[in-house]
């Protein structure tokens, strides 16, 4: 399971012109997943997830999670995550998951997340997106998890 996350202060996914998610504060989660990934990853990360600290204290420092700041997630399914580059002009994408599977465990990702607390929103999986985002810092971060452990 591979995560680009960013933290915003606003984000949306459009599908042929209508809003199908949308969020203020919190994190837009780009997410990927191979077809070896399961409820392990999509549990381990939606905790390291929930409880992250990256929102500023009144001292300024990265000390505050999703929750202190009543943040919300935006969960947007991307294949292109695995995309591998290394040979020829065309990205392949073998390492990513089947759609049916990825589709089902991005499910339980959001399900989890929701589980923990999290005001969670989506994309439309399989669709063309529009995404949008006011990226606050900005604030990236990339989140790999195997064998249900974070990498």
């Amino acid at each position: 399971m591979r995560i680009v996350l960013q933290r915003v202060s606003r984000a949306r996914v459009m599908v042929d012109s209508t809003v199908v998610g949308e969020i203020d504060r919190g994190f837009l989660l780009l997410v990927g997943m191979e077809d070896s990934d399961g409820e392990a990853e999509a549990i381990v990360v939606a905790e390291k997830i929930a409880g992250l600290r990256v929102f500023a204290d009144e001292d300024g420092r990265m000390n505050l999670s999703l929750s202190d700041v009543d943040g919300q997630a935006l969960v947007v399914s991307q294949f292109t995550l695995y995309g591998d580059i290394r040979k020829g002009r065309r990205p392949s994408f073998t390492r990513a998951g089947d759609p049916a599977h990825a589709a089902s465990m991005i499910d339980r990702f959001v399900e989890a997340l929701n589980d923990r607390g999290v005001p969670t929103a989506t994309g439309r999986f399989g669709a063309h997106m529009e995404v949008s985002l006011v990226n606050d810092g900005p604030v990236t971060l990339i989140i790999e998890a195997r064998e249900g452990k974070i990498l």
